[in-house]
């Protein structure tokens, strides 16, 4: 559900088209059709019926192959957008090192959906990274433990945790082709990147689920685990790059 101003009722595809009136007009003082498909990737046709919706809302003053401005109400609006817009795409970029675009595609699909407590939280969490002096090493420190190496032999051998010796609650971390036979884990971490990485997350491997090891084949390079009441097998590459914590 999108979380708009009490009195609006905006879509998703609203609050693009509004928030690229703001780019434009904030750059250029006006905008028009032509300029909002551009930069939307649309044909104008499909604009003009969005527009008449912002005018009829009262966030545009429109006037059909005129300019298009923000009335004051549209750019408290889109300022709103905006604001989400750029907490989001700072978070993807800077904090979990995404590409550009990846980066700005997830911000476009989640701004429509953060709550204004989400966003409260996600400026405090901004704030503790400018005012605390620890921040920015923080920072430097997640970073570093989750340096994405294609190769997950180059990964394994580079990942500052197994380096470093790391223990979680005393107990060192392993990997689950380590585990014995019956024995529990909690997962810590998913190494190496790619579509090994990308197949365990959708497999519903992730950070701190709990999982128990049945028996590892080395003749098949398989290991079967029992995890969320189901039986799964994992092939020995995808075992060896989940770091576990034994209990």
């Amino acid at each position: 559900m999108t979380k708009n101003a009490p009195d609006l009722d905006l879509t998703g595809a609203l609050e693009d088209y509004l928030e690229t009136i703001f780019e434009l007009v904030r750059t250029r003082k006006l905008a028009r059709v032509k300029d909002i498909a551009k930069a939307r990737g649309v044909k104008a046709g499909s604009v003009s019926p969005a527009m008449r919706r912002l005018a009829d809302l009262g966030l545009i003053q429109y006037v059909e192959r005129e300019y298009i401005d923000l009335t004051p109400k549209g750019e408290a609006e889109a300022r709103r957008i905006f604001a989400k817009h750029q907490l989001l795409t700072r978070f993807f970029r800077r904090i979990l090192m995404m590409s550009e675009e990846a980066a700005e595609a997830d911000a476009c699909a989640i701004e429509h959906n953060l709550s204004n407590e989400g966003m409260d939280h996600f400026v405090r969490f901004f704030e503790f990274l400018q005012v605390c002096p620890e921040g920015d090493k923080l920072v430097d420190k997640f970073r570093e433990c989750s340096l994405v190496h294609d190769d997950i032999t180059e990964c394994k051998s580079k990942c500052p945790l197994k380096k470093s010796g790391a223990r979680v609650h005393g107990k060192p971390l392993t990997s689950i082709w380590e585990l014995h036979p019956n024995e529990k884990a909690t997962v810590c971490q998913i190494l190496g990147s790619g579509d090994v990485r990308l197949k365990l997350l959708d497999k519903g491997i992730i950070p701190e689920v709990k999982i128990e090891l049945d028996r590892v084949a080395p003749e098949d390079d398989k290991a079967l685990i029992r995890f969320q009441g189901f039986t799964l097998e994992l092939t020995q590459e995808e075992a060896e790059s989940v770091i576990v914590v034994a209990e």
